[in-house]
């Protein structure tokens, strides 16, 4: 395919690049995404995926949010796909100055990205809301409750684990470090994702609908003409992409040589 090949001479002629990626990356991995024929949104659940996701659903359902969280958005066996590895090489060999991610899988740092900004959190970062102290992701998939709660705070205390605080907090809840709807993104990481795609020679936006906002504005901050678009489906920005490809994303990055 011409723009493939048009795509691996901007990889190898740069050593600027930036990688701005959502849930298709991963769903060669096995993780599903959101809005394909067989993602979550096409589910059979009691509430739709985006209310089960949200603030106001976590504070007053939380027992119900855990079960759909535990059952669908914990992939703790997913490995890195090819799309993770090239990545990881391209940094390796200084090509590759970040990657900036919508999913919250951790499988790029597992791939081996250093510079890895997660826009929306990651399933491995957990806190108790009334101590702060961090949980990993293994801790809140085998945790026996219908809600994982903390162990410093709450002890053996049933009392105490169901006090509920004035804004709906339960008293040694612990939280996952995830960004869900009606949250806002974290200013620092949203900087930097800013920085670098403003300074980028060439932009791989792959994998993302790019429907979802704020994330989806920083493609506004781009300022070369190295944007490439890879995506299997259409997305709201292909006209504005210089290379458009209509691909999975380990199909093209299978072909990338670093080296």
């Amino acid at each position: 395919m011409k723009n493939i090949e048009q795509f691996l001479k901007m990889i190898d002629e740069s050593d600027n690049i930036v990688f701005f990626g959502g849930a298709g990356v991963s769903t060669e991995s096995g993780i599903p995404d959101f809005r394909s024929v067989d993602g979550l949104y096409n589910q059979k659940y009691d509430y739709p995926p985006e209310t089960i996701l949200s603030h106001s659903f976590y504070v007053r359902k939380t027992e119900e949010f855990y079960r759909f969280y535990r059952d669908k958005m914990l992939c703790l066996d997913a490995k890195p796909n090819m799309t993770h590895r090239k990545l990881a090489e391209l940094e390796a060999a200084g090509k590759l100055k970040a990657v900036i991610t919508q999913n919250i899988d951790g499988l790029h740092q597992a791939a081996g990205s250093k510079r890895v900004l997660e826009l929306h959190g990651s399933v491995h970062r957990n806190y108790c809301q009334t101590c702060g102290k961090e949980f990993d992701a293994r801790y809140i998939l085998d945790s026996t409750g219908k809600v994982p709660l903390c162990d410093i705070c709450c002890g053996q205390s049933k009392d105490l684990a169901k006090d509920v605080k004035p804004d709906g907090r339960r008293v040694g809840l612990i939280k996952p470090d995830v960004v869900l709807y009606e949250e806002g993104l974290d200013s620092r990481t949203m900087q930097d994702a800013v920085y670098y795609i403003r300074h980028a020679d060439v932009l791989v936006i792959g994998g993302t609908s790019l429907a979802v906002y704020p994330a989806a504005g920083l493609i506004d901050y781009y300022r070369g003409d190295k944007l490439v678009l890879i995506n299997k489906s259409t997305t709201p920005m292909d006209a504005r992409a210089d290379l458009l490809i209509q691909a999975g994303l380990g199909e093209v990055f299978s072909k990338i040589t670093v080296g």
